[in-house]
């Protein structure tokens, strides 16, 4: 896929959706942004940068922004869906209607929904697909991979990851998204690809908690490895591969994930352990951290396979149980003692 497929319809301003339309635009390629309200669009075009999202990097010329569906998708040749994950739904049967019904797509969004348990391709494909949903699963894209926003926007060089069970298609987005900075590689393992770039989050968290109180190299080293086991017990028991859980888009971005203050979900444990409520932090900011809700989502897949997931059960209990980081800690540490492998 060339410069020539343009128009690229990028559906999400946040601060990823905005780096997606400001990678694609610095090619040349025609982008257009959709925001989700009139207002963040006209702000956004009028100073051409994300001022709210992602302040100090000016969008290309080649990249327009409305609040407009239709005309955003109006001879999209791709779709790409960076929407947080509480909001693709409703989003998907807003715009699905516009969507043209060949066009690449991609998503982009990490996270479980809630009150199915699907992964985000799942649920478009659900939304979008109407009798032919399992169809259209088949031909999407999962982007996934250690991409914090703010290092991408200052030239440094990222990896991620194109999945689907098309390998025509995860070919088309390879070459669609590939910049000299941004290297993207495939895998036919759409189901790992999703499930870790939603499960890292809830560990991302955890990390975040340790981190906070005091605790050392030591802590966060046990947390990323055990973390990741969790990941894959859950993953596989869900379908994935179990080799995904070391490339990529597993141990890639949980350690990207659980070691950089750029990380929403990081910064957010970081929080807790200080003594912010869930509630408190989520009200200070616009962003996102999508494993606050990883982790409601999670618990009830892993009780339906009988998976167990002690990081992801002491971060819940934290986030909505009242329990202190400390008392979660020492309940980690104090578990019934059991090999490694």
């Amino acid at each position: 896929m060339s410069e020539s497929i343009a128009p690229v319809a990028v559906i999400g301003a946040g601060a990823w959706g905005t780096t997606i339309a400001r990678m694609l635009g610095a090619r040349g390629i025609s982008v257009r942004l959709w925001a989700a309200t009139r207002e963040l669009a006209i702000e956004i075009e009028q100073h051409r940068e994300n001022v709210s999202f992602l302040p100090g990097h000016p969008l290309p010329e080649a990249v327009s922004v409305s609040s407009n569906g239709e005309r955003v998708l109006e001879g999209a040749q791709a779709v790409i869906w960076v929407v947080p994950s509480q909001w693709l739904r409703e989003t998907a049967a807003k715009l699905g209607p516009h969507v043209p019904a060949d066009a690449l797509q991609v998503c982009a969004t990490k996270g479980i929904e809630r009150a199915t348990g699907m992964r985000m391709s799942q649920l478009l494909s659900d939304e979008l697909g109407g009798a032919q949903a399992e169809e259209l699963a088949g031909q999407f894209v999962a982007l996934s991979g250690p991409n914090l926003s703010g290092e991408i926007n200052d030239g440094m060089p990222a990896l991620s990851v194109a999945a689907s069970a098309s390998d025509q298609r995860a070919h088309q987005a390879q070459d669609l998204l590939t910049t000299p900075l941004f290297r993207v590689y495939r895998n036919p393992d759409i189901v790992g690809v999703e499930l870790c770039g939603a499960l890292k989050n809830v560990i991302a968290i955890a990390a975040g908690l340790s981190d906070g109180l005091g605790f050392g190299a030591n802590a966060r080293a046990a947390l990323i490895t055990r973390g990741l086991a969790e990941m894959q017990r859950l993953g596989t028991a869900m379908g994935a591969q179990r080799q995904t859980f070391a490339g990529i888009a597993g141990m890639g971005d949980l350690v990207t994930t659980c070691t950089s203050r750029l990380s929403r979900n990081y910064s957010t444990g970081i929080r807790l352990a200080r003594g912010e409520t869930r509630e408190e932090i989520q009200a200070s900011t616009r962003a996102v951290a999508e494993g606050i809700w990883t982790a409601q989502a999670e618990l009830e897949l892993a009780r339906q396979r009988a998976v167990e997931v002690p990081i992801a059960e002491a971060v819940h209990a934290v986030l909505f149980e009242g329990l202190a980081a400390c008392d979660a800690a020492q309940a980690l540490m104090t578990r019934a003692q059991r090999a490694e492998f």
